[in-house]
């Protein structure tokens, strides 16, 4: 079974920046992967997602031009570079994959079968 480890986290403050790594199992060119985050007592939030074959990336609108999600097949390892952070911006941030055609991925996270733990997000000065 596939297995995803994020890292990359920590406290940052207010306009820094941070890149997230989540690195898989195995295979990540058979997967499209999802970034989420979720909030304390707030619901779960679409992120970012990158087709397995890294040509087609997908923001949630509000975070566009902040957030940039990038992969290394080579490396089984998918990235999300998050800048200009708020406060608003702290959570736990989780990847997520799933079988997909090569150009496809989907900013739903009820569509995604692999999660892994999560890396925490602390945005303060």
């Amino acid at each position: 079974q596939l297995q995803l480890v994020e890292s990359g986290g920590g406290l940052v403050q207010p306009g820094g920046s941070l890149r997230l790594s989540c690195v898989a199992s195995e295979f990540t060119d058979s997967y499209a992967i999802g970034w989420f985050r979720q909030a304390p007592g707030k619901e779960r939030e679409e992120v970012s997602c990158s087709s397995r074959s890294g040509t087609t990336a997908k923001y949630a609108d509000s975070l566009k031009g902040r957030f940039t999600i990038s992969r290394d097949n080579a490396k089984n390892t998918v990235y999300l570079e998050v800048n200009n952070l708020n406060p608003e911006d702290t959570g736990i941030y989780s990847c997520a994959a799933i079988v997909a055609p090569p150009s496809t991925c989907v900013l739903k996270a009820t569509r995604y079968r692999y999660w892994g733990q999560g890396t925490q997000v602390t945005v303060s000065s």
